[in-house]
């Protein structure tokens, strides 16, 4: 049995390896561990709930008002005696995140081989996205099985003089969640969404939180709703991120609008069944660039740049940035153009098939026992 440590901290992370996780306990050759950092924490175990994955260790390291140095060196300095106990075969990471970065570090310093799923995201700009453009780029370095998502990853990887011989294109093991996630057609697990699926306007679905947009940015993101707010047929979904910075502002922009809906942060679950509800997707996030398509949903991304652009390529995602006007405009074209919105709607999907953990394990046992090389996702 190969022994092999999943790390993750946030709940995107978990998302994305919860499918791995349990692929590794249901193969005959590998024994799961799982750490977490914990440096999301309600969200985080919102996730691992969804998918009764129970962690082996967990640092609890979240902590109040907490900096991007608290992050890396409590996680850090958490995970090393617990690779010293355990020895894994090897370390999973996924991602981005400051624990992403910390676990490679972590277990490069124990010479334990690294595993990252998702690399090869870039975006040319270390400050966009912040500071996840430099935590994929210190973790390739760190890195020793490469496991892009798509070709696009994969070409970044090889321009960086990554060996091709270290690298597979699985497909993004999102789509995996997404796709047992749906199947389970969970509660939306807020009593403000109960009548949702009967009410017969569109609705919008909303999310944000990227560090490089507070500020001016977040503000105009909240005067931006607050002007769409006055469509009385459109229903305007939030679930709020629980950081202050992000609170301050938007809920005042948005007060009093009876076609807003301010909610606490949704399950994975829940969040799942609410995307396929929507009619449109305005975010900042990375996964649900990815979620969306699978789902025929529009995805218009509240960012300048994006290290996911298969998406825009193919035609389902559009940048609108921060910009109040453009994501009004954006939004209503989409709402009042009807081929325009088929167009977003019906693009392929060039994330992934629903067969990424399937190639994930058969790139470890290629990497850690010359098991025959996968054959890699092809958008």
């Amino acid at each position: 049995m190969r022994k092999v440590m999943v790390i993750a901290g946030t709940r995107p992370e978990a998302i994305k390896v919860a499918p791995v996780i349990l692929g590794l306990r249901d193969a005959p050759d590998f024994e799961p561990f799982v750490a977490v950092t914990a440096q999301h924490r309600e969200m985080l175990d919102q996730v691992l709930s969804l998918f009764a994955i129970v962690p082996d260790a967990d640092l609890d390291i979240l902590a109040p008002g907490q900096t991007l140095t608290d992050v890396t060196t409590r996680a850090l300095q958490g995970l090393g005696p617990i690779l010293e106990a355990e020895r894994p075969d090897a370390v999973v990471v996924q991602g981005d995140t400051t624990t992403t970065f910390a676990g490679a570090l972590a277990a490069f310093y124990q010479r334990i081989p690294v595993v990252h799923v998702e690399a090869g995201l870039r975006t040319g700009d270390p400050y966009s996205p912040y500071p996840e453009e430099i935590n994929r780029r210190l973790t390739t370095q760190l890195t020793a099985l490469h496991l892009p998502p798509t070709p696009t990853s994969r070409a970044n990887l090889i321009a960086e003089g990554v060996d091709p011989a270290r690298i597979v294109v699985t497909g993004n093991t999102v789509i995996d969640a997404l796709h047992w996630t749906v199947d389970r057609r969970a509660d939306y697990g807020d009593p403000a969404l109960t009548a949702i699926d009967d009410d017969p306007r569109r609705v919008l679905l909303v999310t944000a939180h990227r560090r490089e947009s507070w500020g001016e940015g977040m503000t105009a993101i909240g005067r931006a709703l607050a002007r769409l707010a006055d469509d009385r047929d459109l229903l305007i979904v939030f679930p709020i991120h629980r950081n202050p910075v992000v609170r301050d502002a938007i809920l005042p922009a948005v007060a009093g609008h009876t076609t807003v809906v301010v909610i606490e942060p949704l399950g994975y679950g829940g969040f799942a069944r609410l995307m396929g509800r929507a009619d449109i997707l305005l975010t900042d996030s990375g996964g649900v660039q990815e979620e969306g398509p699978s789902l025929g949903k529009p995805v218009l991304v509240m960012r300048d740049t994006t290290e996911r652009p298969e998406a825009v390529e193919a035609g389902t995602v559009r940048l609108v940035g921060t910009d109040a006007e453009l994501i009004v405009t954006e939004v209503r074209r989409l709402l009042d153009d009807d081929a325009h919105y088929r167009s977003m709607a019906n693009a392929v999907n060039p994330y992934g098939d629903g067969r990424a953990v399937e190639r994930t394990i058969a790139a470890l046992r290629h990497h850690l026992d010359g098991g025959p090389r996968p054959e890699e996702f092809e958008a």
